[in-house]
């Protein structure tokens, strides 16, 4: 007896890739980020995201804790319905969050970033 199964069809994107696809799509736009900077911080070509996030190419459990880090989102975020709510009514501060994060990761001068931490301290501490 052959026990030799073949199930090609088993890695095929399913409806929960795409659910997740969709939603680093909109936790990416939500954060005012291209498919080329998410891309080049997950050290993935923008056309490899695209495929994730169109649900065309699955991702591994690695890559799903990569994205998830790279968006600061629990990975269980990804595996909320698009449907369920929008993040940033989730949480409000998320949007403004990330934006600030974004630019912080942008800014490669380190006297540039000690500038805006001592801004932050002080907005956060007065």
């Amino acid at each position: 007896m052959q026990h030799e199964q073949r199930h090609s069809s088993s890695r095929a994107p399913t409806r929960v890739d795409q659910l997740v696809g969709e939603k680093i799509r909109a936790l990416r736009i939500a954060q005012n980020r291209t498919l080329a900077e998410l891309g080049t911080e997950l050290g993935i070509s923008h056309q490899q995201l695209q495929k994730y996030e169109t649900g065309t190419n699955r991702l591994s459990a690695g890559m799903l804790s990569t994205v998830a880090e790279a968006l600061r989102v629990p990975i269980a975020d990804l595996f909320e319905d698009e449907g369920d709510a929008d993040p940033t009514i989730k949480d409000p501060a998320m949007r403004v969050r990330a934006e600030c994060h974004d630019w912080i990761e942008r800014t490669k001068s380190p006297e540039k970033l000690e500038t805006m931490s001592r801004v932050l301290k002080a907005l956060a501490t007065g």
